[in-house]
């Protein structure tokens, strides 16, 4: 796999842990038909390469929303500019990459499951082609962006079943283009969202139980029990979740050193974040930014 520049100002992604996708959407019967593994925004990201010479073991969309770049699949190559995206079929070689004087802003989405090979013949079958475009359109941006926030607030199984559910409606956007409705981005405030606000909030800070008990209001007992029933994870082990994904970003996006990015979420014994990152991701800080990708 050869990569080219990283680090563009303003990118974000989220890659959500293989043991999380395991455990709740491999064997869910409500989200093992389509799933995102993996999602990103990339602004004006001149010099941006990728080339997998065995491919992506998901599926990927990568749409563009200004500048220009290119995608090469099955020796066929495709010219990306405003408004166009391509979809990259699993398991096939492929390289894409941003023209380096207009350097090209991209939103990606890698995608799973029983159903997504359905999904990509037919985005092929509109389209005659593995490339395609669509008009600029904010509420198919509102749509990424709900997707995103729900999945940077933790991998609760609220949060991968909204957010999974909605990466159906999403990529429909790219097939029909302009055949759907506006997305409510409300969200309903209660105790657990106010939890997840603070936690993000405060993620370089130690907190024990009683402390996000305290600031809703109930009792560490019954605190927990509720934002378990919501979440499926008890609070301190959401928030370390939370705590990695803001880990990932940083071993993607900066040159810190391990004990440093430790440093930077509230952990300093360096020791004990590698073994509660690895206990998450399913391997260590220093094999995550090795292997990292888009």
């Amino acid at each position: 796999m050869l990569r080219k520049k990283e680090g563009f100002e303003g990118q974000r992604a989220i890659m959500i842990p293989r043991k999380i996708l395991h455990t709740h959407c491999d064997n869910n019967p409500l989200l093992k038909n389509l799933y995102i593994t993996d999602i990103g925004y990339y602004p004006k990201a001149k010099g941006h390469l990728m080339e997998r010479s065995h491919g992506s073991e998901q599926h990927i969309l990568i749409y563009c929303m200004e500048g220009k770049g290119w995608a090469e699949i099955k020796k066929e190559k495709y010219e990306l500019t405003s408004g166009s995206f391509v979809i990259i079929p699993a398991k096939i070689r492929h390289s894409y990459g941003s023209e380096e004087k207009n350097g090209w802003t991209i939103y990606w989405v890698h995608f799973s499951g029983s159903s997504a090979n359905e999904i990509v013949n037919m985005m092929m079958q509109q389209n005659s082609t593995l490339a395609g475009s669509v008009s600029m359109n904010e509420k198919r941006q509102r749509l990424f962006e709900e997707i995103y926030t729900n999945l940077e607030r933790g991998y609760g199984l609220e949060n991968l079943s909204y957010s999974n559910l909605c990466v159906g409606h999403y990529l429909s956007t790219f097939i029909f283009n302009e055949r759907y409705t506006q997305v409510d981005l409300k969200d309903k405030e209660d105790i657990i969202n106010r939890s997840i606000d603070y936690m993000q909030k405060n993620i370089d800070a130690t907190v024990e139980l009683q402390d996000l008990a305290a600031i809703v209001n109930l009792s560490p007992s019954h605190y927990s029990f509720v934002f378990r029933k919501k979440t499926g994870f008890s609070p301190i082990e959401y928030f370390n979740h939370l705590k990695v994904q803001k880990a990932c970003q940083y071993l993607l996006f900066t040159d810190l050193r391990v004990k440093e990015i430790a440093g930077k979420i509230g952990i300093y014994d360096p020791y004990y974040f590698s073994r509660m990152f690895s206990k998450i991701m399913g391997i260590s800080p220093n094999e995550y930014r090795i292997k990292r990708h888009t």
